[in-house]
């Protein structure tokens, strides 16, 4: 018997759909390396606690980067462990749909279907990160009514007006989770002189990220190298740090749901402003950038529930329409969904 799966191949965060099944695994897109020997340790949660702990031979990288795959040999195997590893042993290959930013280009499409038809896929088919973000929401896209989607990930932040099962509009930028990661490294090292890692930025992002000024500050203790006595140092943080921080990266998604706006046909404004902006993906959930939003552009904007798995679930709900897809489509955003 043969499984349809859905796979959200995300630059943070691989989460895969089994038809009938829902969500069966959500890791981080993470792979531990040998580099002596290329062979591959660890996929995944486990290779994730390798990062920046290595030693010299093993190297724990992200073979996705911004959205698209930066490292086409290694995503494959990721692809393939992660589809068995959902499956099984299985007698036919699986269909599987795979998620990708609105933006792609027809060689990173291409890329991303050689990949996952190698890994085992007996077919593959695309699908744009916001259109599968909005039926994940429980939006219905197939209505004649104008409704906006802004999806931030861990590479890129794609924003769409969707409308009649088609996008009208979209945008897709490479800033997201990993840009605002990047930008409190900046500033940890710029105000406190003190190096810190990409984990320890995500920490403070999580529990003390704000891309709005909090009620109640909060503060947390973060271990990092003095970068004048070049010895371990800590230094507490405080949320009102944070928007300053973050103020590039969260700048630039701004404009562009702005842009988007700017080029939605005037027909469909009027619905976005009854029905609002919905935000998906772990990034949606920094404190108070759905207030940023929402002030910004005079449109009341709220998070999905579940906005992390939005998109996955979405993907795992196009599994039910296969049989509908005319033969030959890949990038199925591009057909009448649902």
């Amino acid at each position: 018997m043969s499984k349809d799966i859905g796979i959200d191949l995300g630059t943070a965060t691989v989460l895969v759909y089994v038809k009938g099944k829902g969500i069966v695994i959500k890791e981080p897109s993470v792979v531990a390396i040998d580099k002596n020997t290329d062979k591959i340790l660890k996929f995944g949660r486990e290779a994730q606690l390798m990062l920046g702990r290595t030693p010299g031979n093993i190297t724990a990288i992200r073979p996705l980067r911004d959205g698209v795959i930066s490292q086409y040999e290694i995503t494959l195997r990721m692809i393939a462990h992660f589809i068995k590893k959902a499956c099984g042993t299985v007698i036919f290959k699986p269909r599987v749909i795979i998620c990708v930013p609105s933006g792609i280009t027809e060689v990173e499409e291409r890329a991303v279907v050689d990949a996952a038809t190698q890994a085992g896929a007996r077919r593959t088919y695309l699908i744009e990160e916001p259109v599968a973000a909005a039926i994940g929401a429980g939006i219905d896209i197939s209505a004649p009514v104008g409704r906006m989607i802004v999806d931030i990930g861990g590479g890129t932040t794609d924003i769409a007006v969707l409308s009649l099962g088609g996008v009208v509009v979209s945008e897709s930028i490479k800033v997201a989770g990993d840009k605002f990661d990047e930008a409190i490294i900046r500033y940890v090292r710029r105000k406190h002189n003190v190096l810190i890692g990409e984990r320890t930025a995500e920490e403070i992002k999580i529990k003390i990220g704000s891309a709005w000024p909090r009620e109640e500050p909060r503060s947390i203790e973060v271990k990092g190298r003095c970068l004048i006595q070049g010895l371990p140092r800590v230094v507490r943080i405080t949320s009102d740090e944070i928007p300053d921080a973050l103020e590039e990266p969260i700048t630039s998604v701004i404009e562009a749901v702005c842009s988007v706006v700017e080029r939605t046909p005037p027909e469909l404004i009027g619905d976005i402003l009854a029905n609002g902006i919905v935000m998906t993906g772990g990034g949606s959930l920094l404190h108070g950038l759905d207030r940023l939003i929402a002030y910004t552009t005079g449109i009341k904007t709220r998070i999905a529930d579940k906005a992390v798995s939005c998109v996955a679930i979405g993907t795992g709900k196009c599994l039910e329409n296969l049989s509908a897809i005319p033969e030959g489509a890949i990038n199925i955003s591009r057909q009448r969904l649902l």
